[in-house]
């Protein structure tokens, strides 16, 4: 024979517990994603989280140079005559941004709006003067004179 060693409402309430905790559980082995950001040509728009992003906070001075150097995983095609638009978290922008090309810092200054726009033929030209089909541009968030976060696109030249 069993004995019940709990009442109806004692189970009950050992359930609910049960489940709050497993959900805190899960929820606790979650990320917190990173703010995106977004590039833009035509009607094509092409969003990433961060590369790198050290949840507002500096990224390591050890890490910088590795995370400007990762491969960009979202590709947009753009010609020559096209405008490229380049957009951020409202919270990005509030800190700063700058252009990375090819990991080479594009600007002095950080730019404090959430929205841009460029000519496409700005990216596709090299220092010696020569044409190339294909640029990496990092997004950087600046917090001062530290690097906060790191998105990364590959902008690749059309007729």
């Amino acid at each position: 024979m069993t004995v019940a060693f709990f009442s109806g409402k004692g189970r009950r309430f050992g359930v609910a517990l049960g489940a709050v905790s497993a959900g805190l559980l899960v929820l606790s082995a979650c990320d917190k994603p990173t703010p995106l950001a977004t590039v833009t040509v035509g009607d094509n728009s092409v969003s990433t989280e961060a590369s790198c992003y050290n949840d507002g906070n500096a990224l390591k001075e050890s890490d910088i140079q590795g995370c400007l150097n990762k491969k960009a995983e979202k590709t947009v095609k753009v010609a020559m005559d096209d405008k490229v638009r380049f957009g951020v978290d409202p919270k990005v922008a509030d800190n700063g941004w700058t252009l990375f090309i090819n990991g080479q810092q594009a600007e002095q200054e950080p730019y404090k709006k959430t929205y841009r726009s460029i000519p496409g033929s700005a990216f596709f030209s090299s220092e010696s003067g020569q044409t190339t089909n294909k640029t990496q541009i990092s997004i950087v968030e600046t917090k001062g004179k530290k690097l906060t976060g790191i998105w990364h696109f590959e902008l690749k030249k059309t007729d």
